[in-house]
């Protein structure tokens, strides 16, 4: 009996992990193990208390009518410190310096141990809004926000910067840069509609211009913009196209040395 609970509480775990965000049948979980009701609400409650001391989350139970319970993917205090002062500890390496004052973080974003993280760090700090989609552009931003994505159990938007034939008919928007250049963004017209809820995620924060972009695309589909997360934000321009935003990093200068810190 020991053996078929052990058995049991790994498989229950494993299904809320691999679907974020989502409701399980309780009733539905008690039929396909052959037990009451009962003995699942209380495996489900030691999940939620191993899931909650280890700081990944919790789950939600709903025990009206659905009889349902959710993986709610999130970040402890601690575990967001410790994971954000490891990220910045390693992007201060001197030898991740580019020309113009940057950074290389390629690495970072496209490394799925460390999006992951990003993206329940982001799903911890935005957790209260409750979004339907999450947008983001191309080409580094994509990792982060299918992360994001994941961890809020939505779909992924992806503006890009020239149109494909692929995506369909696209609206197209046009926003000026940091240093005065005209650009254009696109989004296709099957990826949101006016209903949607929508909370942008970007790699990258200079002056904030393809943030804005983003921001101006909601706009054009009449959807409601619910915040703005950055992964790294350049400390200057101190004023950015957009006013609100939460970024994870700041890139700052120290002693003439980029140096990113939480």
């Amino acid at each position: 009996m020991k053996g078929q609970r052990t058995e049991r509480l790994i498989r229950i775990t494993s299904k809320f992990l691999s679907a974020p965000s989502r409701l399980v049948s309780l009733t539905g979980l008690a039929e396909e193990f052959g037990v009451s009701k009962t003995v699942i609400s209380d495996d489900v409650s030691m999940v939620n208390d191993a899931l909650s001391s280890e700081g990944y989350g919790h789950l939600n139970v709903d025990r009206g009518r659905t009889g349902g319970a959710f993986y709610v993917p999130s970040l402890s205090e601690e575990r967001r410190a410790e994971i954000l002062s490891e990220i910045a500890e390693d992007l201060s390496d001197p030898g991740r310096l580019l020309p113009g004052g940057l950074i290389y973080y390629a690495d970072i974003l496209f490394n799925p141990v460390y999006t992951d993280l990003l993206g329940l760090t982001f799903a911890s700090d935005f957790q209260h809004l409750h979004p339907t989609l999450i947008m983001t552009s191309e080409v580094k931003g994509i990792p982060l926000g299918l992360a994001t994505a994941r961890a809020f159990g939505v779909p992924l938007a992806v503006c890009r910067f020239r149109n494909r034939a692929s995506d369909g008919p696209a609206v197209c928007v046009h926003y000026p840069t940091q240093s005065g250049e005209v650009r254009s963004m696109y989004m296709g017209t099957k990826n949101l509609c006016s209903q949607d809820k929508i909370l942008l995620i970007d790699d990258f924060m200079h002056g904030g211009s393809t943030a804005a972009g983003m921001a101006q695309v909601v706009h054009e589909f009449r959807a409601e913009l619910l915040g703005i997360g950055v992964f790294i934000a350049m400390d200057e321009p101190e004023e950015k196209a957009v006013e609100d935003y939460h970024a994870l990093l700041k890139l700052s200068v120290q002693d003439g040395k980029r140096i990113a810190v939480c």
